[in-house]
């Protein structure tokens, strides 16, 4: 499958892995980081589903 054909959650990712690499970031501190994003972005969802209810 062609990267331009993928879903947008994969072309993401790809963007964000393709960043770290070139940022020589290591894979201990973008696990780290990757965590806390993901963290920050569920309570938005939560918060986001909880104020259509």
């Amino acid at each position: 499958m062609a990267l331009e054909n993928a879903p947008d959650h994969i072309k993401l990712a790809v963007d964000l892995i393709d960043l770290l690499e070139e940022n020589q970031v290591s894979t201990k501190t973008a696990i780290e980081a990757l965590k806390i994003v993901l963290r920050d972005f569920e309570k938005k969802q939560a918060n986001k589903v909880t104020s259509e209810s």
